[in-house]
């Protein structure tokens, strides 16, 4: 950091379980993904290129190479990997992730109803090979999926061979995990919790509420994703209460100055009339 400020949440170091930030890139060039490292790389675990961006992406080799010489790893979103699956071509698939030196896949069924067996044999092939972030949640906004079903299905997609299951939001934030509104399902979370280690949870949140309601309720080392690159440093500044969202979150109270103590008014004294209202 450039200078001192006490009081500050311990945050983990890279390479990191906990704390881990996946940002989503859809089609940065070259010359931004190298404007992007120059601030965001210190923060940055992670990068999906979103969807299938890689398909159409002119200069591929070149991108993950910036971002590799950065010491960070890249992996083709989920939605690709559906692609291939629905074509038929897994083996081709994994021949891709060879080709491009992939250490990481996603595995999901966002966009087509997968027999969640099947989901499970894709995952233990590909972790022969490579690390597997594992999706759930469906991208259709009309497709609520029970929390009970997102704990069972979660549960046994670490079993399969998962590092980390990703909880489904979209690059918008708005199904899944949340409401259309961008409201997040907490009761769905909080059930979650119960039963998912949160260490080994990813959760998109696009938006800047959603970052902020997921540290409140679980600290600055929760796991995030989607996070878009513009937004890397804010989000890190988030994560240490150096924002006001989150500006007092953090501090130790018996600590500031008195002058900055909320003030507590008086709501009547025996001898004294009681405040209106």
């Amino acid at each position: 950091m450039n200078y001192h400020l006490s009081q500050l949440p311990e945050r983990t170091a890279k390479p990191r379980e906990q704390g881990f930030t996946m940002v989503m890139d859809k089609g940065l060039s070259v010359r931004e993904v190298e404007d992007f490292l120059e601030v965001g790389a210190p923060y940055t675990d992670i990068v999906k290129l979103g969807w299938a961006t890689s398909f159409v992406t002119p200069n591929l080799k070149r991108k993950l190479a910036a971002y590799k010489e950065a010491g960070i790893p890249v992996y083709f979103g989920g939605t690709l990997f559906e692609a291939f699956i629905i074509r038929n071509q897994f083996d081709d698939y994994r021949r891709l992730l060879e080709e491009y030196g992939m250490e990481y896949a996603e595995v999901s069924d966002g966009s087509i109803d997968l027999v969640h067996d099947k989901k499970l044999e894709y995952i233990r092939t590909l972790a022969q090979d490579v690390q597997v972030l594992s999706e759930v949640g469906s991208k259709d906004a009309e497709k609520i999926i029970p929390p009970y079903k997102w704990i069972s299905q979660m549960k046994t997609e670490l079993e399969a061979g998962a590092v980390k299951v990703i909880g489904e939001a979209r690059e918008a934030g708005n199904v899944g995990l949340f409401r259309s509104t961008g409201e997040v399902r907490s009761g769905l979370v909080e059930e979650i919790l119960t039963q998912i280690p949160f260490e080994k949870i990813l959760w998109e949140a696009p938006q800047k509420a959603q970052q902020v309601w997921f540290i409140k309720l679980l600290g600055p080392n929760v796991n995030l994703g989607n996070i878009a690159p513009n937004e890397i440093v804010s989000l890190e500044t988030i994560r240490l209460g150096l924002r006001g969202d989150t500006f007092t979150d953090f501090l130790d109270m018996d600590n500031v100055d008195e002058m900055f103590k909320p003030e507590v008014k008086p709501i009547g004294r025996p001898g004294t009339s009681m405040p209106r209202g």
